[in-house]
């Protein structure tokens, strides 16, 4: 599909939006917001956003220049400043917004002017959307984080890395845009609250809970297959090399497993059962890679690439920073556009058939529009006290499978929609079994567990999309329903007819939202592609590992990721159709969703030609960060990152003030301590071999440095802050019992008592339910499409 044109309106209409924002998230969000058609208006410190200096290879910018980075995050924004005298005119500012966007805890947020009740009270329809580490409320509130030490409460490297050597955590602040993503969705649902005629809100967002949120509820896995918690592994095979380079091999079903030992011609591997699974290939991969280290040794990636495409198997070239804009895929597809800034900058990551994004405009001067009069306050519209959900009354038709594309519409089914899954008996969705199996019960296809996760809130029905009834009966819930989702390949749809023309002749205010791993035309349109794949193809995994190792893939943390950006998508459209009555298409390939997170790879190769790389657990930037190995008989890991010299500081009073910090360089200073860095780390090293891990922690957390336990991900329910925070919630399953559920990362909303209120659906669970309210059949007719398998509760061949 491709971009509608210009002359196309944007899908959000005169929304305002204010940004007070001082890190990646919070500017993120209003970039997302503004790209829809927000007017949005950055509140800048009097020195600026420190973000406006910052370079991930820490080169230098010129006097008065901004980081090509700051510009991408935030070209099109209008920057104002106020002096610390001047809290009127802030305040006159923030009542004519739409939407407030602050990247603060309570206290930092007080000190900038912001009081999300106060403004509330004065301005009932506004949304307030907070971003914090660990949110406003809970044990941890006021302590010091950095992205990294927040991986590692979420156990992000807590699973990733050979045991051998230290856990690994993911590269590129991945978190941040996750972070920044949930925000503008939560800010556009309780705006939709709003049009609606309800009260606005005060969206307290915790990082911790967002970056949680990228795992697949590993606990979960360890409750329902009754295995113990997750230990340190790497897939397997992963990013493997070639003749002339690495390529990425992602197999997340039997059958692929199957598909590709006989493409590399080692069929002896296909007799040992464990292998079918990735959880079992890591106690065998000394064999797997004797086995296929050899055949991989004589064919080049592209090869390798090309064939895999032949046996339909996820398999890729991985990219970094110099290659990704060069792709046959960004090329073609027109996704890389021009800066006004002077340099090439990803697309937003949805394409609308009746919208268009904002284009893309200069990056304002700092303070720019300091002599525009703020905004006029709205006229109230006399929103009541109902605190029904945001998007109570929005029908959804969900065809998502796996993990990117339930990650959606578990958002959407969190924040009130209601979600009917649609599954067959032929082909349910796969997740439900993919990554491990129940052999000792007979309905084994129940117990998958990031089904469980994502799959809360919804009602799930069967159809045989092959089958004139199961369409039929599929085109009747599209006529009532105000959204429609699905993740397949493209040809999936092409080959039931059910394709988006067809279903806006059915239902003409629909949204259609797709989610093609490679879009719906171009030169990969055809290939298989999970979140692994995008996370190689797009530079993420090239940042990710340690740096004389082979890249390391971040484990899927991109289909979450994808799944919200597609729910913001899905909400921005809706908006659009309840305003004008039209619906459209809206189409969200995962790759240029992870390509506008790697953005600043491509940028500084192309503006400051450097290619970012692995630096292990270091980080990029001026900081001093790593995992150190603590005392203890056990495999027990701290995370920690000193930013700000007042945590350097920090840190060597809590040393003792050893001798090697009173060197000549005054290690006061970011550059000097970075240009020292190897040093300083083997010194930490050192320190921390002797010190208890826990008690670590707390000496440090006390001290205002950042730090955090390496846990198992299995482990995180453990956590008081997210226990807290009310994080995961208890829901009964009928097959499987009382399980812990994840929610979404806010605090929860005025007057609500809980996020989830169904456990994740048994297959065809609501079959009669749905089918008889939504498209009045009766019993003889529910029995004779159960006895034809146009509808059941059972896997075909189960």
């Amino acid at each position: 599909m491709s971009p509608a044109p210009d002359s196309h309106p944007t899908p959000l209409h005169e929304l305002r939006v204010v940004e007070i924002s001082d890190r990646i998230a919070g500017s993120y969000c209003g970039k997302l917001l503004l790209d829809a058609g927000a007017d949005v208006c950055k509140v800048e410190p009097p020195q600026g956003d420190w973000l406006r200096r910052y370079s991930a290879s820490c080169s230098p910018m010129p006097r008065g220049a901004n980081s090509p980075f700051f510009s991408y995050l935030n070209a099109g924004k209008r920057s104002m400043t106020f002096p610390s005298d001047d809290s009127a005119r802030l305040r006159d500012l923030l009542a004519g917004a739409d939407v407030v966007v602050v990247t603060a805890g309570r206290a930092r947020a007080a000190a900038l002017g912001v009081d999300p009740q106060r403004l509330l009270a004065d301005s009932p329809q506004a949304v307030v959307v907070t971003i914090s580490d660990f949110g406003w409320s809970g044990p941890y509130a006021d302590r010091a984080a950095s992205e990294f030490t927040l991986q590692a409460w979420a156990g992000s490297p807590g699973f990733r890395g050979d045991p051998a050597g230290p856990p690994i955590a993911i590269g590129g602040d991945l978190g941040e845009y996750m972070g920044g993503v949930f925000a503008a969705f939560g800010a556009l649902a309780v705006r939709r609250r709003v049009e609606h005629g309800g009260p606005g809100e005060h969206l307290d967002l915790s990082m911790l809970e967002a970056i949680t949120a990228m795992q697949s509820s590993e606990w979960l896995h360890s409750q329902l297959l009754r295995v113990p918690p997750i230990r340190r592994t790497l897939e397997v095979p992963s990013i493997e090399p070639a003749k002339d380079g690495f390529v990425g091999i992602t197999m997340v079903t039997g059958q692929q497993w199957l598909d590709f030992v006989a493409m590399v011609e080692c069929p002896q591997l296909e007799e040992i059962e464990q292998l079918k699974f990735q959880i079992g290939r890591w106690d065998y991969r000394d064999l797997i890679r004797e086995h296929i280290g050899p055949w991989m040794a004589e064919r080049t990636v592209a090869e390798i690439v090309e064939l895999g495409q032949l046996f339909r198997l996820p398999i890729a070239a991985l990219g970094n920073g110099a290659t990704i804009r060069d792709i046959e895929y960004s090329t073609e597809r027109g996704v890389f556009v021009r800066n006004p800034d002077g340099f090439h900058q990803p697309r937003p990551p949805w394409l609308m058939s009746h919208c268009a994004p904002a284009p893309v405009r200069p990056t304002a001067a700092l303070g720019s529009s300091d002599d525009e009069s703020p905004w006029h306050k709205r006229k109230s519209e006399g929103a009541t006290d109902d605190n029904r959900p945001p998007l109570e009354g929005v029908r959804v038709v969900d065809l998502t499978a796996f993990w990117a594309g339930p990650a959606a519409t578990h958002l959407l089914a969190a924040f009130g929609a209601d979600v009917v899954k649609v599954e067959s008996i032929q082909r349910p969705d796969g997740i439900r079994y993919s990554g491990g199996m129940r052999k000792d019960v007979d309905d084994w296809w129940e117990y998958g567990w990031v089904f469980h996760a994502m799959n809360t809130n919804k009602r799930s029905v069967t159809l045989d999309l092959g089958s004139s009834d199961g369409r039929d009966l599929f085109l009747q819930l599209v006529a009532g329903a105000d959204v429609v989702i699905e993740n397949f390949s493209p040809r999936v749809m092409d080959h039931f007819g059910l394709t988006a023309d067809v279903l806006l002749a059915v239902n003409p205010k629909l949204v259609v939202a797709r989610m093609p791993a490679f879009g719906l035309d171009g030169p990969w349109r055809e290939r298989v592609g999970f979140a692994p794949t995008m996370e190689q193809i797009a530079g993420l995994a090239w940042v990710t590992g340690l740096p004389d190792d082979p890249p390391v893939t971040p484990r899927g943390a991109c289909d979450p990721l994808a799944g919200v950006h597609a729910a913001f998508a899905v909400l921005a459209a809706l908006s659009f159709a309840e305003r004008t009555g039209v619906g459209q298409q809206v189409e969200l390939p995962m790759i240029e969703t992870v390509l506008n997170v790697t953005a600043i790879q491509p940028i500084e190769a192309e503006v400051l030609g450097v290619t970012l790389s692995r630096r292990g657990n270091r980080g990029h930037g001026h900081i001093i960060q790593n995992l150190y190995r603590c005392a203890g008989s056990g495999d027990e890991w701290i995370a920690v990152t000193v930013r700000t010299d007042q945590q350097w500081d920090a840190l060597v009073e809590l040393l003792g003030r050893p001798a090697w910090c009173e060197g000549v360089t005054d290690l006061r200073d970011a550059a000097a301590r970075d240009d020292r860095a190897d040093e300083i780390d083997r010194r930490l090293r050192d320190w921390f071999a002797a010190q208890s891990r826990d008690s670590a922690v707390e000496r440090l957390a006390g001290a205002g440095i950042p730090a955090a336990p390496v846990v198992s991900p299995s482990l995180v329910t453990e956590n008081p802050q997210l226990r807290d925070r009310g994080f995961f919630e208890e829901l009964e399953h009928c097959r499987t019992g009382a399980g812990l559920y994840p929610c979404p990362p806010f605090a929860q909303l005025a007057g609500q008592r809980r996020w989830l209120h169904r456990p994740p659906p048994t297959l065809g669970e609501h079959n009669e339910e749905v089918l008889r309210d939504r498209c009045g059949l009766t019993d003889e007719q529910l029995a004779r499409l159960a006895a034809s398998g146009v509808i059941g509760t059972r896997p075909k061949g189960a």
